[in-house]
């Protein structure tokens, strides 16, 4: 029991010390209580931008790791389930976090989110460079969105099987893409080319294998293979996929021109707009750090995810607020597959056929 209750205390520690940078940037705190403006929310991140707080929160979630590499260790075969999921919760949780600092809203200094991305994030996750990833998604994604040969996300998608006249089971698939085969080699064929990289890059390959080697040291191999591995390889994977699914409407986005507001309420999503419960439960799982508030993010890119349930309420907008992921007429991954679903003989005779005007 000293192990397991150590690695309960490492769990609660961490929880703790993250909590000093969303004491830090809450809207709620002192006078600036409740911004509803793009200007108000700019002025207070502004205001609130620094160096210290970042590293607490990321020092806070490697040390809950920990935490969940002894519960994998010393809480039996219970334990080694409930760390490889808490362990793809965590690196969901790492990947948005890395996310902002990519956007640069991370840290006050510029070069230092960019360190702290990499140190904490893409070297010991094996995640490609931060200077590849901040073209794909800051240049290439934001500025095109759902659009079809200039948004990799959507390539990705499209790679994945989702592509107009896909079959339902074609669909099925690739709603579990990272757990299908394929996937799975998509996933391990991106670790291992980290190995062909030239020069000093190739270091960067080192960091998982240091982090299991690590663990495994430390806690033994079933933290190495339960808490690391597994949600690395397999769980992690399928949360983000699933947060990737949910963030635009992919294959029905509304042509909209105008301000970049109006142009994202076209193409976003809203999921579990008047669902309290299942908004919390997304927000500490598989959507955290403003995922759930894609819009907001996509309409303006350089806002903390602290301010984002605030300036999303001063938006208007988007129009397709999806109450559920799955089950009911509105769910986004109804949506999709009626956008995606083959037109029947029948269908397209009618889509050519017009009756002449009298």
């Amino acid at each position: 029991m000293g192990g397991l209750s150590a690695g309960l205390l490492a769990i609660a520690a961490g929880i703790v010390v993250r909590q000093a940078d969303r004491w830090w940037f809450s809207p709620a705190r002192g006078r600036h209580h409740g911004p509803d403006s793009l200007r108000s929310v700019m002025a207070l991140q502004r205001e609130r931008l620094n160096n210290v707080t970042p590293v607490l929160l990321l020092l806070g979630h490697w040390l809950e790791f920990t935490g969940w590499c002894a519960v994998a260790a010393y809480g039996g075969p219970g334990g080694r389930a409930i760390a490889a999921l808490a362990g793809a919760v965590k690196f969901r949780h790492l990947q948005e976090v890395s996310h902002f600092a990519v956007h640069g809203v991370l840290a006050r200094r510029g070069g230092l989110n960019t360190v702290l991305a990499e140190a904490a994030v893409h070297i010991p996750l094996g995640f490609v460079p931060v200077p590849v990833r901040r073209r794909r998604h800051v240049r290439e994604h934001h500025p095109n969105a759902t659009i079809t040969g200039a948004d990799p996300n959507l390539a990705e998608l499209h790679a994945a099987g989702l592509r107009p006249g896909a079959t339902a089971a074609r669909y099925a698939l690739a709603l579990i893409h990272p757990l299908t085969p394929a996937g799975i080699y998509s996933t391990v064929h991106g670790l291992v080319s980290l190995w062909r990289k030239p020069g000093a890059e190739r270091l960067r390959a080192v960091g998982t294998v240091a982090v299991t080697t690590a663990i495994a040291t430390v806690f033994g191999w079933e933290a190495a293979v339960f808490a690391f591995a597994l949600p690395r390889l397999l769980l992690y994977p399928q949360l983000a996929w699933m947060s990737l699914l949910v963030e635009h409407r992919w294959f029905d986005p509304e042509p909209v021109t105008g301000p970049p507001v109006a142009v994202e309420a076209g193409r976003c999503l809203r999921l579990y707009p008047r669902n309290a419960l299942l908004a919390l439960l997304a927000r500490g799982t598989w959507l955290p750090y403003g995922d759930l508030y894609h819009f907001a993010h996509s309409a303006h890119p350089a806002v903390r995810w602290n301010y984002l349930p605030a300036l999303e309420r001063a938006l208007c907008g988007p129009a397709y607020r999806p109450h559920a992921l799955l089950l009911g007429k509105s769910a986004v991954l109804r949506r999709h597959r009626r956008a995606l679903a083959p037109v029947s003989g029948a269908a397209r005779a009618r889509q050519l056929v017009r009756p002449l005007p009298k």
